[in-house]
C-alpha cells in the first residue's frame, strides 16, 4: 500500500513539472498554520492539534494548479478521569509528516477548492502514519494571504486519525 501511495504522489509530481514546462507564468510557494480539532476515532485521545503547511503549486490552465504539500501536525495527548478521579487515562501526542501531491481548482478569484492526496509519516514512537487526504476549501483574504477550512484523514489498517482544521497561508 505504501509503494502504491508513494507511485501514486510521484506521478503528480511528475506530472506538476511538465505542466511548468509549458506554464511558466504562474507558480507559487506557500507557509503557514492550522489549528483543529480531532474527530472519530481518535476524538477521545486528542482535543487540540496544530500545525505547519508547506506547499509548492504550478499553473497548469487558468483554473488548476497542481503541486506538493508536506509540512507538520501535531495533536496533543488528552486525559481523562473515570470515577471521580480513581482511574486516569493518558494518551500520548500524535505528530505526522504529510508527503502528498495537490490539485487545486479555481472556481473564481477569491475561492479555491483543493485537496491533497499521498502519504503521512508518523513521527511519534508506535505511530505508523497512513494514507494522507486532505480536501479543502480557500478564501483570498489579500493577495497574498488565504483562509482555508480542511478536514485532514490519516488512515491505516481500518482505523483514521481525523482533524476539522481552519489554516492562514501566506503566498511568497
Amino acid at each position: 500500500m505504501k509503494k502504491q501511495i508513494l507511485l501514486a504522489v510521484l506521478v503528480v509530481m511528475a506530472f506538476g513539472v511538465s505542466a511548468t514546462a509549458q506554464q511558466v507564468d504562474r507558480s507559487s510557494f506557500k507557509a503557514g498554520v492550522l489549528a483543529g480539532i480531532p474527530v472519530g476515532d481518535y476524538s477521545d485521545a486528542s482535543s487540540f492539534a496544530l500545525g505547519l503547511d508547506l506547499a509548492h503549486h504550478w499553473g497548469v490552465s487558468e483554473l488548476f494548479d497542481l503541486g506538493l504539500a508536506s509540512g507538520y501536525i501535531h495533536a496533543f495527548g488528552d486525559s481523562e478521569s473515570y470515577f471521580d478521579g480513581a482511574v486516569v487515562t493518558s494518551f500520548e501526542d500524535f505528530q505526522f509528516i504529510p508527503v502528498a501531491g495537490a490539485i487545486r481548482m479555481y472556481p473564481t478569484y477569491d475561492f479555491k477548492l483543493g485537496a491533497d492526496i499521498g502519504y503521512a509519516v508518523g513521527v511519534n514512537e508506535g505511530n505508523d502514519g497512513g494514507f494522507y487526504l486532505r480536501p479543502s476549501i480557500g478564501y483570498n483574504i489579500t493577495g497574498n494571504t488565504e483562509l482555508n477550512a480542511s478536514y485532514i484523514n490519516v488512515s491505516n489498517d481500518g482505523t483514521s486519525f481525523s482533524i476539522v482544521a481552519l489554516g492562514l497561508l501566506f503566498l511568497f
